[in-house]
């Protein structure tokens, strides 16, 4: 199937590679419930109960900052309110905000307008769907800070349209539920915020959901090297996890490929990697972000 101008991918749900990243997401569980909640109450009372009486545009916002799994979140966020109205009914749409820029006049705001008009609303015309909103400040900018003169009135159009189709969308269709995220919830037009049902902050894990991203990590790895998931369950495994502190958890999984790689000789057999290997990556790992943040 072609996909339309805009989008990335149409899936449909559930799917088990969503469901295996909602479960590898280590955040408060009781945030996931919140979530999980809000995203079905979309499907059960905006269809029965008039917007005049509660006012909800079917959007969840999940702000924070880079690697702390919102995308992954908002994924995995999808195939479990599919899971809980039954299989088949659903499909996740990822827009690619991207796409639809464009240095011309006026071609930002058409790009947009046609996306959310016609393929959102074709989409929504046959069942229900799920939206993800990647870099929503790539698509609602907020235009109080944008100066008119290093930004054309083109980006302030767009964002008028995407809040225009939005409502446009709430209106007619009930059965649509956009999740968008951002690193930069300052750089979100204020209107598009005062839109969300639910804004959440993803925060960077805590100690212990460092040690659980780390064991996740290495165990699931273990099942094709067995001696890297070993170390999940070795007395060596406290002292790695002690050096994941003030990661995030994209961060994290990517240090463990990193001690991976320490050398060419283990890079071809990762069998091979140590504790101490993966302790010495995460020490680096910690160190390059001191350098990079100190700049």
């Amino acid at each position: 199937m072609e996909i339309p101008k805009g989008l990335n991918t149409i899936r449909t749900l559930p799917n088990a590679e969503l469901q295996r990243l909602w479960e590898s997401i280590v955040i408060d569980p009781e945030t996931k419930r919140h979530l999980h909640a809000q995203a079905v109450l979309n499907f059960t009372v905006r269809k029965k109960i008039p917007r005049s009486v509660l006012p909800l545009h079917g959007i969840i916002l999940l702000v924070g900052q880079p690697g702390t799994g919102k995308t992954s979140l908002a994924r995995g966020l999808a195939d479990r309110v599919a899971r809980s109205f039954g299989k088949g009914k659903f499909r996740l749409l990822e827009v690619d905000p991207h796409a639809l820029g464009s240095s011309a006049m006026g071609k930002t705001q058409k790009a947009v307008s046609e996306l959310f008009s016609q393929t959102i609303a074709e989409e929504a015309a046959t069942g229900p769907i799920i939206v993800l909103l990647d870099e929503v400040e790539t698509l609602a900018a907020d235009r109080t800070k944008l100066s008119m003169d290093a930004n054309p009135i083109d980006v302030h159009r767009a964002t008028d349209a995407v809040l225009t189709q939005m409502d446009d969308l709430a209106a007619r269709y009930p059965d649509i539920l956009f999740i968008a995220t951002s690193n930069f919830p300052d750089a979100v037009d204020a209107a598009f915020a005062s839109r969300c049902d639910l804004i959440v902050e993803v925060p960077l894990p805590g100690v212990e959901a460092c040690r659980e991203i780390l064991r996740d990590c290495l165990t699931r790895i273990g099942e094709v090297y067995p001696a890297i998931g070993a170390i999940a369950a070795s007395p060596a495994f406290s002292r790695c996890a002690a050096e994941c502190g003030g990661l995030d958890g994209r961060a994290i999984r990517k240090t463990v490929a990193n001690a991976m790689a320490a050398t060419p000789e283990i890079a071809a057999n990762p069998n091979t990697v140590t504790a101490d290997a993966l302790q010495a990556a995460f020490k680096a790992a910690k160190a390059n972000r001191k350098k990079g943040s100190s700049r």
